[in-house]
C-alpha cells in the first residue's frame, strides 16, 4: 500500500511512517524543509517537499495513495478539508492526528480531577480545545456522507526513544530542560493534576491497526498508564542524577516563560481510557511506564 504522511519529520509521524514501512507499506512524507530530505530518506520514507498550504501537492499525493495518515498540524483545518476533499467518494483511509487534550479541564484551579473519559464519554471542551473538537467531529461527519473511511486517534502525553527525527516530545523537553537548569526534578505549580500517556511505539502499532481494522467515523484515544507531574518530576530527578530532589516552578514563573501553555497544559487533567482500541482493533500496548522510561532516559 502506498501511504501519504503529513509530519514525517515530527516526532509521532516520524515513527508511524518506520512502522508502516517495516509492516511492508511504501510512505510518501510531506517535507517542509529542504535540510531534511536526507535524514527522512535515511528512514526509508520518500520525501516530498512542501507544506501544509501546498493545496495541489496535498491533493496529488492524497489521490495517488491508497491511504493518508495527518500528524502534522492538527488544527490546520484547511489542510485537513483539502485532503478530505481529495478523498472524496473513494473509500480510502484518512487517519487524523488529534489529542487527548480535548478532555482537559481549564487548570483554573490546580487539582487532580476524578472525571475519566472513553471515547463514548459525552463532554463540554474547554475553550482552548472548542476549535479542534469542531475540527474532529467534521473529520468523522465526513466519514458518513463524504465516501472517505476518516478514523481519528487522540494520543495522550507521549514518550518513547524517537526515530532519528526528533527526541522526544516538546512536554518532556520543556520539563528536562528546567530540570537541569534548577537542579532537580521539576513540577509546575502544585504538580498533581493527572494526564494519561502512551509510549511512542504502542501509538505506531495503533495506527497500523487502524489502517487496516478500523470501521469509517471511528474514535480512538491512545493510553497505557497515566501520572501526576509530581511522580513524572520524581523519575526526572533519576534521569538528570539528583534522586528525589524534586521542586516546583512556581506557576507565575512558568507562565511568564511559556505563556498560557503552563496553565492549559501543565495544571490542567487528561484522564482517558483506550477502550475502542483495546475492544475493537486488539491493541496490546506493551511499553515500559512513563516514568520508568524518564528515569533511564539521557538526553
Amino acid at each position: 500500500m502506498n501511504i501519504f504522511i503529513t509530519g514525517v519529520t515530527g516526532y509521532i509521524g516520524s515513527a508511524v511512517a518506520v512502522r508502516m514501512i517495516k509492516a511492508g507499506h511504501t510512505v510518501y512524507g510531506l517535507v517542509r524543509h529542504q535540510e531534511k530530505i536526507k535524514a527522512v530518506q535515511s528512514l526509508g520514507i520518500e520525501p516530498i517537499l512542501g507544506s501544509l498550504e501546498d493545496a495541489d501537492i496535498l491533493t496529488k499525493y492524497a489521490q495517488v495513495s491508497d491511504a493518508v495518515i495527518h500528524t502534522a498540524d492538527s488544527n490546520h483545518q484547511v489542510a485537513v478539508e483539502t485532503l478530505i476533499k481529495a478523498l472524496e467518494g473513494s473509500g480510502k483511509p484518512f487517519i487524523h492526528t488529534s489529542g487527548s487534550g480535548v478532555v482537559s479541564d481549564n487548570g483554573l484551579v490546580e487539582h487532580e480531577s476524578s472525571y475519566i473519559y472513553d471515547e463514548e464519554t459525552v463532554f463540554m471542551p474547554s475553550d482552548p480545545q472548542q476549535d479542534r473538537v469542531f475540527l474532529n467531529q467534521h473529520v468523522r461527519q465526513a466519514g458518513i456522507t463524504r465516501g472517505v473511511r476518516t478514523i481519528i486517534i487522540a494520543p495522550s502525553l507521549i514518550y518513547g526513544d524517537a526515530f532519528d527525527l526528533t527526541y522526544t516530545s516538546q512536554i518532556l523537553s520543556i520539563l528536562f530542560d528546567k530540570s537541569r537548569q534548577m537542579n532537580a526534578g521539576v513540577y509546575i505549580g502544585e504538580g498533581v493534576s493527572r494526564w494519561s500517556n502512551v509510549h511512542i511505539e504502542d501509538l505506531a502499532d495503533l495506527y497500523l491497526l487502524a489502517l487496516n481494522k478500523a470501521p469509517s467515523a471511528s474514535y480512538f484515544y491512545a493510553e497505557n498508564g497515566e501520572n501526576t507531574f509530581v511522580e513524572l518530576a520524581i523519575a526526572m530527578s533519576t534521569s538528570i542524577g539528583y534522586p528525589n530532589h524534586i521542586q516546583s516552578w512556581k506557576l507565575e514563573d512558568a507562565t511568564q516563560e511559556l505563556g498560557l501553555m503552563a496553565r492549559f497544559f501543565f495544571t490542567s487533567n487528561s484522564r482517558v481510557r483506550a477502550i475502542h482500541a483495546r475492544h475493537l482493533l486488539g491493541w496490546n500496548p506493551q511499553g515500559i511506564s512513563m516514568p520508568a522510561w524518564i528515569a533511564q532516559f539521557v538526553q
